[in-house]
């Protein structure tokens, strides 16, 4: 097999062999022949298309998409920290002073303002949140997207942007179902009320449209809750009784308390009988929160 190179001068412009006349693949980093193996072109030539066409119909462009997740949308460039040129050769310690200070200036050229640097510091803490909670790209997109409207909005003044960012992740959370208060709490860098403080704010000034939960679709978590499986009889009574109460303007309140009550008026009925204090425990309410709700369901379904 040949592996001398050709001039790359008469040979970038060739569709076939110079030597056998056969045909040339141009998908790798070099250019050869298919039938001998002469290795007509070594140079990496992108023979795809020009990505800097400005063309209304069919504009393109290189780099990553704009995206809300950062504060300056993905559009800032970074400096690296490699102690070497293109070349790789090793740059000289007034080389690296100079790239150290521009560095520094650059980080700081990042933020025009105040409120950009609390945006970046926001956005920072959702990206925590998220991970540590495992969610969903689309979870911490929506999440960025409510808060920056929250700062547009100056829903931030007077309050923390841990607590803001904590809030618009579990509105993005509430929107998909996702994870409860007490999971985001755990991970959270401030406490539960605020949080639940926050939320309000936002849901109120912004006017965002957050799906309520409905007790029929708590009632499952309750059960999976429950130290000992519950039988197909009682879950299907609890999903009744829950569907029967769901548009009663009477039943109006915490929907947790809703579901315990379900859940212990059909064990009742199917004879599992569940104390009230290990469903309380289970749904995260008081036992007296689900003795009412009890005795007002049992109440409903006697009429």
């Amino acid at each position: 097999m040949s592996s001398h190179s050709s001039p790359t001068g008469a040979s970038s412009t060739a569709s076939a062999c110079p030597e056998c006349g056969g045909r040339l693949d141009q998908a790798g980093r070099e250019t050869h022949c298919t039938d001998c193996g002469l290795v007509v072109d070594e140079h990496e030539i992108d023979h795809g298309p020009e990505w800097r066409s400005f063309d209304e119909d069919d504009c393109r462009r290189t780099g990553a998409p704009r995206t809300v997740t950062q504060h300056d949308k993905g559009l800032s460039t970074e400096i690296g920290r490699d102690e070497s040129d293109a070349t790789g050769t090793a740059l000289s310690a007034r080389k690296r002073r100079r790239l150290s200070r521009q560095r520094r200036l650059h980080s700081r050229a990042k933020f025009e303002s105040k409120r950009q640097r609390n945006l970046a510091h926001g956005l920072g803490e959702i990206r925590r949140l998220t991970s540590a909670l495992e969610l969903s790209d689309t979870i911490r997109t929506q999440a960025c997207s409510v808060f920056r409207t929250a700062q547009e909005a100056d829903l931030l003044i007077g309050r923390s942007i841990e607590g803001g960012a904590a809030a618009a992740v579990y509105i993005a959370c509430r929107c998909n179902r996702a994870i409860e208060m007490h999971r985001l709490a755990e991970v959270a860098r401030c406490s539960e009320s605020h949080i639940w403080t926050v939320y309000r704010a936002f849901q109120r000034k912004l006017e965002l449209p957050i799906p309520v939960e409905r007790p029929v679709e708590r009632v499952p978590r309750v059960l999976s809750a429950l130290p000992v499986a519950a039988t197909n009889e009682t879950r299907r009574r609890a999903r009744e009784f829950a569907r029967v109460v769901e548009d009663d303007p009477e039943f109006t309140g915490s929907r947790r308390g809703i579901a315990a009550g379900c859940v212990a008026l059909a064990s009742e009925e199917t004879e599992q009988d569940w104390a009230q204090t290990t469903i309380a425990e289970a749904a995260g309410v008081s036992p007296r929160t689900v003795r009412k709700w009890f005795r007002k369901l049992r109440a409903q379904i006697d009429e």
